[in-house]
């Protein structure tokens, strides 16, 4: 199986490589773990003229972006929050595509003051929206699990990725 790990953010003190990092040194046998750096994929807002639903897409950018969602079995996005949401990169980086969405298991970890608890409730109508098959994982907060500046203040392994990860790995089957 093969899982990318999305980075959501793209600002330069940002600490999600950490996080994103992390939840890849914790993958379970059998399972390939690949960061996904959303500062690296370079997505154009809106480039493409076709409705993403039709998934005819013409950008080089969002070719490549889709070709590498198809390549996975799940995602797993850690997710920051901004001002109460989510980071636009994440954002952009789901409306480029659709179809390669649908069914796709995505785990949602949060990180931040609060877990990230309003961007991941504001993320889950989106994954609804693109029939996204959503599975949470845990909410790791400032001063508890991590520092602001992205240092781990606890033995990561009891904060339920193990269990996310066999999560995502009993929906994989589901896609066809």
């Amino acid at each position: 199986m093969k899982i990318g790990i999305v980075i959501s953010t793209t600002r330069p003190s940002r600490i999600g490589h950490r996080v994103a990092g992390w939840i890849a040194s914790q993958a379970p046998e059998g399972v390939t773990a690949e960061v996904v750096d959303l500062a690296e994929v370079a997505l154009p807002f809106f480039a493409d003229s076709a409705h993403p639903k039709l998934g005819r897409y013409t950008e080089p950018a969002t070719i490549a972006w889709a070709e590498r969602v198809s390549g996975y079995d799940a995602m797993i996005f850690t997710v920051a929050e901004y001002n109460g949401g989510y980071p636009a990169p994440l954002k952009n980086a789901i409306d480029a595509l659709y179809p390669e969405w649908n069914d796709l298991p995505v785990g949602v970890v949060g990180y931040g003051w609060g877990g990230a608890g309003r961007a991941v409730t504001a993320l889950r109508p989106v994954l609804e929206n693109i029939k996204a098959v959503r599975v949470d994982g845990p909410a790791l907060t400032f001063g508890t699990h991590l520092t602001p500046e992205g240092e781990f203040l606890t033995d990561a392994r009891d904060l339920a990725v193990p269990a996310l990860y066999a999560d995502l790995a009993a929906r994989v089957p589901a896609r066809v």
